[in-house]
């Protein structure tokens, strides 16, 4: 096991891991069905999220008086940012709810390969592994709505809005890295609370980890291989760095209340 860490740049390398990992004999055919998924509906995001910014352009000139104009300059890349993370980050939400039951397999599979042993919980059949999983990925969704929302009301509010591109980021980071440590973890029976919990013990590891998904995630083409290069990598960070944490045994008296 690699030595405990807590640094963000240790947290960016588990992405770049992942790389070489989905290429893996008895990994790879894990890979192509939640690649084509995440190609497909990453095409519609940048149609839709281009469409969204020409609106928001034509708002800002239309609201702005004639003196005024040059703010556009200030605002229109503030606004376009945070609306630009909001769209990806909400299309990656979808993508992985489709993606689900196929990512839980990736996860024990790259677990597999670098333990030599299969998770736990993993291997439940296919029909369980599909509502279990769909099921994790809706209470996911309803966690990103908690805050996502407020965070949208915030991005609308003059003067309060110049912070939002900056709080979209780091929220965007914190849930990449939820996202896809779900996998494996939820592979052991780890509960989504426990998992928040252990995540917030190696917070600044895992904001590394999710700010560089977050990244990726704005990079044409690189960011079609997000979805499964993220949850090979959460899986190599799970196994070096999470595992063995406070909390991860099932049942463990660390549960919150």
């Amino acid at each position: 096991m690699a030595k405990p860490s807590n640094n963000p740049v240790s947290g960016a390398t588990y992405l770049l891991r992942g790389i070489p990992l989905i290429f893996k004999k008895g990994v790879k055919r894990f890979v192509a069905l939640p690649l084509l998924i995440n190609i497909v509906l990453f095409v519609f995001a940048v149609y839709f999220a281009l469409g969204q910014v020409q609106a928001l352009d034509l708002w800002l000139q239309e609201q702005l008086p004639g003196w005024l104009e040059w703010l556009t300059w200030v605002l229109y890349p503030l606004f376009g940012l945070a609306m630009l993370l909001a769209v990806f980050f909400g299309f990656s939400v979808l993508a992985n709810i489709i993606a689900a039951p196929f990512n839980a397999f990736l996860a024990d599979a790259v677990e597999r390969h670098l333990t030599g042993h299969k998770a736990e919980g993993a291997g439940v059949g296919v029909v369980r592994e599909v509502v279990v999983t769909i099921a994790a990925e809706l209470r996911k969704l309803l966690y990103f709505a908690t805050w996502g929302i407020p965070l949208l009301i915030l991005s609308v509010i003059p003067g309060l809005n110049l912070a939002a591109p900056f709080l979209w980021a780091l929220f965007g980071a914190w849930m990449l890295a939820v996202e896809y440590t779900d996998y494996p973890m939820g592979n052991h029976g780890i509960t989504f609370p426990r998992q928040k919990k252990i995540l917030a013990g190696r917070r600044l590891l895992s904001l590394g980890f999710g700010g560089t998904a977050t990244v990726a995630l704005m990079i044409p083409v690189a960011n079609f291989m997000v979805i499964p290069v993220a949850v090979a990598g959460a899986t190599a960070l799970w196994v070096d760095q999470l595992k063995d944490a406070p909390g991860t045994a099932v049942g463990s008296s660390t549960d919150p209340a």
